[in-house]
């Protein structure tokens, strides 16, 4: 029986042999090859993380896919961001990256790109209905093996160039970025000191999701006690970015997003740039007063994507770690690009990196806030307080994806996870005692639908 909870908002992705049973992976397969021909594809490119049950999993897929008249490319152990570079450098406009992410060991998933768009969800609902329908297409695909990693890594080497040699630590967290990340930063010319690069499913060190400070810990210590100037983090398939400096002091996504914003819009005025309602408010600003066009958005991989293209947006980041280039890049999230990318940034920089980062303005915020609930409460109560909930010092309400409340003094957000049965908080504020009236605000606002012992700030 199909496991309908896995058709996530962003991908598909749940626990191995439960959720995703070779059945079910299969019909998967059967369900992406019918719409890649309905959408006048022909090839796939077929790519994979470093969890111990990927390579399985890309068999069976395979096969599925073929199936229906699909042929494949398979690209083997790779990054994310290398199953999307190989859809235009093998033009296929088309790829399957089979990737956990950030998740634990037994989860496993999809993330699907056909006819250049990255499936998300109505897409993704349209492949269940498919498996549900046993609506599929019948044929004959081949599939053959390709490297694309080499090509990866030159383009990369093109179009980045560094100004002076740096000392970075480089923490793949035993992901997927351990494939090319020592290769392609010493050929930038940095002096790497490497951490958890070898290529291990099981994550034996730490988590691989650089989102979670925790999971910072010891990429802090090595920069903070060698002569690095910066640490950058991998989360498991490479395609979001961590970064701490040599105070130990964690660069969140929305102000890395700023060193990218100015840079960019030197040489693009007036273009516009996208983030996620978890971002700094400071972000909106700082991208007008630099010439562009700022414009928040919903959190996910794929709306982001999508909404680039629509606005043809030359760059967008969310607070998870993804940043999206489409100046000299493709437009996809790319962690080993924007790693590589931040520091031709620095490397160009007369000032101290230490100088430049905290340059970069920041209020009192907190980090990401989960509250736990049961599988789909988290959707109904947001829901309801979109509905309900007054904010009377609010100057604004913003519900493109939960409530984003503007106040004179700061912002705070709720919002529905997509991926996990959570709703998402966080909070920013000029001082930690207008931090403090925001979350007083917004607890008001969560005791009526929450126990206010569940409510962890």
């Amino acid at each position: 029986m199909l496991d309908q909870s896995i058709f996530k908002a962003y991908d598909i992705r749940g626990i191995v042999d439960e959720g995703l049973t070779d059945e079910t992976i299969f019909a998967i397969g059967k369900a992406i090859g019918s719409e890649a021909i309905v959408q006048k594809q022909t090839d796939i490119c077929v790519g994979y993380d470093g969890r111990l049950s990927s390579p399985s999993i890309c068999d069976t897929l395979i096969k599925g896919i073929n199936s229906t008249g699909i042929n494949t490319i398979n690209i083997g152990l790779v990054t994310t961001p290398i199953l999307y570079f190989s859809t235009f450098f093998l033009e296929t406009n088309s790829g399957v990256m089979i990737t956990g992410s950030h998740n634990p060991p037994n989860y496993n998933g999809f993330k699907m790109v056909i006819n250049k768009t990255t499936l998300s969800s109505d897409d993704i609902q349209k492949l269940k209905q498919r498996i549900l329908e046993d609506d599929f297409i019948a044929g004959k695909g081949k599939s053959r093996n390709k490297n694309v990693k080499t090509a990866y890594k030159d383009k990369i080497l093109g179009t980045i160039k560094l100004k002076r040699k740096m000392k970075v630590a480089i923490d793949c967290g035993n992901g997927a970025a351990g494939v090319i990340a020592k290769e392609l930063f010493q050929e930038l010319g940095i002096d790497t000191h490497m951490m958890y690069d070898e290529v291990d499913g099981n994550f034996p060190n730490h988590h691989p999701d650089p989102s979670k400070p925790n999971n910072l810990k010891e990429l802090i210590d090595v920069v903070k006690n060698t002569d690095c100037e910066l640490g950058l983090a991998f989360d498991g398939d490479a395609d979001r970015l961590g970064v701490v400096n040599k105070n130990g002091e964690i660069i969140y996504p929305d102000r890395q997003l700023m060193l990218f914003a100015k840079s960019i819009l030197k040489d693009n005025a007036g273009r516009k740039i996208i983030f996620d309602v978890k971002s700094s408010r400071y972000l909106h600003s700082w991208i007008a007063n630099n010439g562009g066009e700022p414009i928040i958005w919903k959190t996910g991989h794929s709306l982001i994507k999508k909404k680039m293209k629509e606005d043809n947006a030359i760059l967008a980041g969310e607070m998870s770690g993804h940043t999206f280039f489409n100046d000299k890049w493709y437009g996809f999230d790319d962690g080993i690009y924007a790693g590589a990318r931040l520091l031709e940034i620095l490397s160009h920089e007369t000032q101290e990196i230490e100088k430049v980062l905290s340059e970069l303005p920041k209020g009192f915020s907190t980090p990401e806030i989960n509250i736990p609930l049961n599988e789909g409460e988290q959707h109904s109560i947001i829901h309801s307080l979109q509905q309900e909930a007054h904010f009377e010092k609010a100057l604004e309400v913003i519900k493109i994806d939960g409530l984003r409340v503007e106040y004179k003094h700061g912002f705070g957000l709720m919002r529905a996870s997509n991926t996990t049965p959570v709703i998402v908080l966080r909070f920013e504020a000029e001082t930690e005692q207008g931090l403090s009236e925001i979350q007083d605000d917004f607890r008001e606002k969560l005791k009526t639908k929450i126990n206010g012992s569940d409510i962890p700030f």
